[in-house]
């Protein structure tokens, strides 16, 4: 079986981006990175993938007149490249519609709430100030809204009493490298279906 092809676009660290790269790795993920984009020069996650031979390349927003133009070329590489699902690990900017649908169904994001609840920044500060006994994360595809797009996948991690905001965020994170590389994997194996905005997972395919 042909290997699927990703595109991971970064603005930071990349964290969820080196847990990809060790699932691959370990052949427990059948893809393979084609390219890593960053918007951001300098971020750490061009170095994570520089240290295991994955090309990247810088591509400024800022450089552009407008997000449409950006976008262009972000889709030009994507392509050239051959991407056929693209990741978010850490990308701080919100992708038009015209993206959106040349990808169609093909952009993933992972998210540090259990969505609908708290979208947007600082998810895990939104959760442990609001008091909930449960938080967790979110793998989903991405459409025009903010973090409102079709749910794949979702983990709980329950909130202990004595737990602050960077201890609750450390053990969700943990559960984010875990639940993007299995919703990469169930993409890879064509065993998502979207029916209006619910995501079912196939047994049979």
């Amino acid at each position: 079986m042909k290997k699927l092809k990703i595109g991971v676009l970064v603005s930071g660290t990349g964290t969820n981006l080196q847990s990809i790269i060790d699932n691959i790795e370990k052949g427990e993920l059948p893809a393979e990175i084609a390219i890593v984009i960053s918007n951001v020069e300098g971020a750490y996650a061009l170095e994570r993938a520089e240290k295991h031979n994955i090309k990247t390349t810088v591509i400024e927003h800022k450089g552009y007149k407008s997000r449409e133009e950006f976008e262009k070329v972000l889709i030009e590489v994507l392509k050239k490249e051959g991407a056929g699902l693209v990741c978010l690990a850490g990308f701080m900017r919100l992708l038009s519609p015209f993206f959106l649908n040349t990808f169609k169904y093909r952009v993933m994001n992972i998210h540090p709430a259990l969505l609908p609840s708290f979208p947007g920044v600082h998810a895990q500060k939104q959760a442990f100030d609001y008091g909930v006994k449960v938080s967790g994360c979110t793998v989903h595809f991405v459409d025009e809204g903010t973090d409102t797009g079709p749910i794949i996948l979702q983990e709980a991690v329950k909130v202990l009493d004595d737990d602050t905001e960077e201890s609750l965020s450390k053990r969700i994170l943990e559960k984010e490298h875990l639940l993007y590389s299995k919703a990469i994997n169930l993409f890879a194996e064509g065993k998502l279906e979207i029916i209006r905005r619910k995501v079912l997972i196939s047994n049979d395919k």
